[in-house]
């Protein structure tokens, strides 16, 4: 054969052996050893261990319930039911434990992640409650805390 047609053949030989020897040193050995049947053999059989050490950070109401029973019980009758604890109480992780007390977030922004007044198309929303101080006489006040007036465990404007 030409130089001009070998030259370029042992290129793409050279890229591919040094493709490969980078693969063996990069891609754990482990990895595709669980079979094609799970996820077609991409992956990593120590990642299922990974996985089942990984330290729970969300509990759940169901955890909750344990020791705040009345509380999970008043949220479970209000509007706010739908809503996880830790949305607003922040992770439990080793709760009661490390922290002892949660620290609440009382900020005007947490209630806003779902009661702000968004400009949906269609003028469509999901049934909440949205609100944009700018335009309610209501809700004018910045430094005011929605707590102020809102009981969150129950939402009604009348019920605190």
């Amino acid at each position: 054969m030409k130089n001009h047609v070998l030259r370029p053949l042992w290129v793409v030989i050279a890229a591919i052996a040094i493709l490969l020897l980078v693969r063996h040193f990069i891609v754990p050995s482990d990895f595709g050893v669980n079979g094609d049947s799970f996820t077609y053999g991409f992956h990593r059989l120590s990642n299922v261990k990974e996985w089942q050490d990984f330290k729970i950070k969300y509990r759940g109401k169901e955890y909750c319930t344990e020791c705040h029973e009345e509380k999970v019980e008043e949220n479970s009758s209000s509007k706010h039911r739908a809503i996880q604890c830790e949305n607003c109480h922040g992770p439990a992780i080793d709760h009661p434990d490390d922290p002892e007390k949660l620290t609440i977030d009382q900020s005007r922004d947490l209630c806003l992640r779902c009661h702000a007044d968004l400009a949906y198309p269609n003028n469509e929303r999901m049934n909440i409650p949205a609100f944009d101080p700018e335009k309610n006489e209501n809700h004018q006040s910045s430094t005011e805390k929605c707590i102020e007036c809102h009981n969150p465990h129950k939402p009604d404007l009348e019920e605190q």
